[in-house]
């Protein structure tokens, strides 16, 4: 393990809230897969499935819920091992490439100010009167608009986009090629003509929250678009002017909010899905995959289908989408049945 990052199972278990099987000074310089890891990793077990894979698996170590016989080697035991996977795993992040400091091939407006232990890398662009935090770091091609405020410890990955007016929280992770303030969809029609309204509002990113990689976030018409702290997105989302995103809720790739749109607290969102504009989801709600959502939805509500409708309900009627072209054959044969019937009575009278 020499030259490498390497941490005790001691270490691990004392940041997871684990205790240890075995040697606690062993030390581990990575977390891999079970069917990846070496005897210098530590590896996650938290499926029963895979316990065939644990009897063959090269790992020095593993992250357990619950002691393993199976395994004769060192183990930390935690009550959530997801949880403690997730953690761990945050040990071996790969160290930044590239520099400290602020690179000469890149441009910052004198009027802008930059905090301390700031990273900018080359193609960087700072317009005027934007302020950037301490400890914020700026990979290429990032362009950061004018009056634009980031807050400490912010990530911006390459190509990233913030544009005038926006502001970053706190230890936010904005990932490749995301544009945050781009102008709303916003037109009214004159004659056989679209005419643009102005989207002169700004978007708001509180801190803690991690937006994926070509994400669009459009400024408000008026107001501010707001996702609220902790919020986590994920690839290919687009959210539309005036849109609140409330504290923790997650959205997973390829999902299209639309304009004015208030989801709340907590809530899930499922990939792919579609949210119609002006409607609003209550706090802790869920939304299956490839769902249309066309109405409100109410506080810890279960949704899915197009249109979405309650979850039980879309699993019965997904069941009977399969046996329609049956039914369908029954029901023409009930029919003709019937119909023979009505002429047999009709030819009585």
């Amino acid at each position: 393990m020499e030259g490498k990052r390497t941490h005790t199972l001691d270490e691990i278990a004392a940041l997871v809230g684990g205790r240890v099987i075995g040697d606690g000074a062993f030390r581990v310089s990575g977390i891999r897969s079970l069917e990846e890891a070496t005897k210098e990793d530590i590896s996650p077990f938290t499926d029963r499935r895979y316990l065939g894979v644990v009897q063959t698996t090269c790992a020095g170590a593993l992250i357990v819920g619950k002691e393993t016989p199976a395994f004769p080697r060192h183990q930390i035991v935690a009550d959530r091992p997801d949880l403690a996977c997730a953690k761990t795993a945050g040990l071996f992040i790969p160290q930044a490439s590239g520099f400290e400091g602020i690179h000469g091939q890149s441009f910052i407006h004198e009027s802008s100010r930059l905090g301390r232990d700031v990273t900018v890398h080359p193609g960087v662009y700072v317009g005027e009167d934007s302020v950037i935090g301490d400890r914020v770091v700026l990979y290429p091609g990032v362009f950061v608009g004018d009056r634009v405020r980031i807050g400490d410890e912010t990530v911006v990955h390459p190509n990233v986009s913030i544009l005038h007016d926006c502001s970053v929280g706190k230890a936010v992770i904005l990932h490749a090629g995301t544009v945050i303030g781009a102008d709303g969809f916003g037109f009214v029609r004159d004659g056989g003509r679209s005419v643009k309204i102005p989207q002169i509002g700004t978007v708001r990113i509180d801190d803690g929250v991690e937006v994926g990689a070509n994400c669009a976030i459009d400024r408000g018409a008026l107001g501010t678009t707001w996702i609220k702290r902790g919020v986590k997105m994920d690839n290919l989302i687009q959210i539309a002017h005036n849109v609140v995103v409330g504290e923790g809720t997650i959205i997973v790739a390829q999902t299209g909010v639309s304009g004015s749109v208030e989801i709340g607290r907590g809530v899930v969102v499922g990939g792919q899905v579609g949210i119609g504009d002006h409607v609003s989801v209550g706090d802790r709600a869920m939304i299956g995959s490839q769902s249309g959502v066309a109405k409100s939805i109410e506080s810890g509500e279960m949704v899915s289908g197009t249109p979405a409708v309650p979850h039980r309900l879309w699993l019965k009627t997904s069941r009977l989408l399969t046996r329609l072209p049956v039914l369908n054959d029954r029901v023409r044969s009930l029919e003709k049945k019937v119909d023979a019937l009505v002429r047999r009575l009709d030819g009585r009278a």
